[in-house]
C-alpha cells in the first residue's frame, strides 16, 4: 500500500496524556520514532503530513470510538455514521455533544449521560432511549469476545473505562474540522483503495487487542501501568522486532528494555507503541485489516482495525 507515515496516538481527554509514536517509510523500510506528545490537534494532521517523504498516504490510528451503534445510528434518521457526523451539533441535533446531566435530558438528540455521578444509573439511559439491554448500545467491535469483556457503552460517560467523552473530543478535534478531505476506514473503503483515493485515512484502534495479537499472556499477571509490568512483557516487543526486518525499531530499544520509564507517561507511551505495531502489521500485509462487509459495520458501526471477528 502506498503509505508515507503511520502514526498511532493513544487518547486521553486529558491533553497531557495524549501521545502518539510515528513511523515513517523511507528506502523501502519503516523507521520507527520514539513517542511524543500529539501536541496540537489543530495541526495534527499538517504536521504528520509534513512528515512524508514521498507522496504516499498518512495512516493514524485513534484508541477512541470511530462509529455508533447500529440500533442508534437507525434512529437518527441519518443515511450514515459520515451523515450523521456531518448533522450533530447544528439545528434540532445542536444539544448532541453536551452530555445529559440529569436522566430527563436524555434523548436520542442527546444520548450521552451522566455529566457527573450522584444517583445516575445505566437504566436511566435505557429508559430514555426505549431499549432493554446494553446490547443495543454496542457496537459489533465492542461486544465481548473468549479474550476480553465488553467495552464500555458509547453513551455511558461515568467510571474508569467510560469511552463517550473522549470520543466527544477526538471526534470535535480531529474528524470534524476536516471531515471533507480524510477517509474514513472501513466506512469509505478498505485500506488499499482509501490510501490511493485520500491523502489521510482515519482509523479505531485498540491496544489492548495488539497486546494479544503480539503475543502478551495475561497470565502471569503485569500492569501497563507500572513499569515492572511493561519490562516485563518487553521480550515480546523484541520478538516483533526481530521477526520484521522491514521495520527499523533501534531507536525504540532501550526504551523497550526500560518498560517506557519510570515517569506517569510510560503507560501512554507504552500504548502509543503497541497501537503503531498492531497498525504496521496491517499496513503490511501482515494481518488482515479485519472488518466485516456487513453493511452496519461499513455505513454504521465501524470496526477496529486489525481485530479479528464476525458481524454476528
Amino acid at each position: 500500500m502506498d503509505i508515507s507515515v503511520i502514526a498511532h496516538c493513544d487518547w486521553s481527554i486529558d491533553r497531557s496524556k495524549r501521545w502518539m509514536t510515528v513511523a515513517v517509510s523511507k528506502d523501502g523500510r519503516w523507521i520507527i520514532a520514539m513517542p511524543e506528545p500529539v501536541g496540537d490537534t489543530a495541526s495534527l494532521i499538517d504536521r504528520l503530513q509534513h512528515r512524508a517523504q514521498s507522496s504516499g498516504a498518512v495512516l493514524i490510528g485513534f484508541d477512541f470510538p470511530i462509529g455508533l451503534p447500529e440500533w442508534y445510528g437507525r434512529q437518527t434518521g441519518f443515511a450514515s455514521f459520515r451523515d450523521a457526523l456531518a448533522g450533530f451539533g447544528r439545528g434540532p441535533w445542536a444539544e448532541w455533544y453536551d452530555v445529559a446531566d440529569h436522566r430527563d435530558r436524555i434523548s436520542i438528540r442527546r444520548p450521552f449521560y451522566p455529566m457527573r455521578p450522584g444517583g445516575t444509573s445505566r437504566a436511566h439511559l435505557f429508559d430514555a432511549l426505549g431499549i432493554d439491554t446494553a446490547e443495543d448500545l454496542l457496537r459489533r467491535c465492542e461486544r465481548a469476545t473468549r479474550d476480553r469483556q465488553a467495552a464500555c457503552m458509547l453513551f455511558w460517560t461515568l467510571g474508569g473505562n467510560q469511552v463517550g467523552k473522549a470520543a466527544l473530543a477526538g471526534w470535535r478535534e480531529i474528524i470534524l474540522p476536516r471531515l471533507g478531505e480524510v477517509g474514513l476506514w472501513p466506512f469509505d473503503g478498505n485500506l488499499p483503495k482509501l490510501v490511493t483515493e485520500y491523502p489521510v485515512v482515519l482509523a479505531e484502534t485498540y491496544p489492548g487487542d495488539v497486546y494479544g495479537q503480539l503475543g502478551i499472556p495475561r497470565r502471569p499477571a503485569w500492569s501497563k501501568r507500572q513499569q515492572s509490568g511493561r519490562r516485563a512483557v518487553g521480550s515480546y516487543l523484541m520478538r516483533w522486532a526481530i521477526g520484521h526486518r522491514h521495520v527499523d525499531t533501534s531507536c525504540i530499544h532501550s526504551l523497550i528494555e526500560n518498560g517506557f520509564g519510570a515517569g506517569k507517561t510510560g503507560e501512554d507511551r507504552f500504548d502509543a507503541t503497541i497501537g503503531l505495531l498492531g497498525m504496521l502489521d496491517v499496513a503490511t500485509d501482515y494481518r488482515s485489516e479485519g472488518a466485516p462487509g456487513d453493511e452496519a459495520i461499513t455505513i454504521w458501526e465501524g470496526w477496529i482495525l486489525g481485530q479479528a471477528g464476525s458481524a454476528g
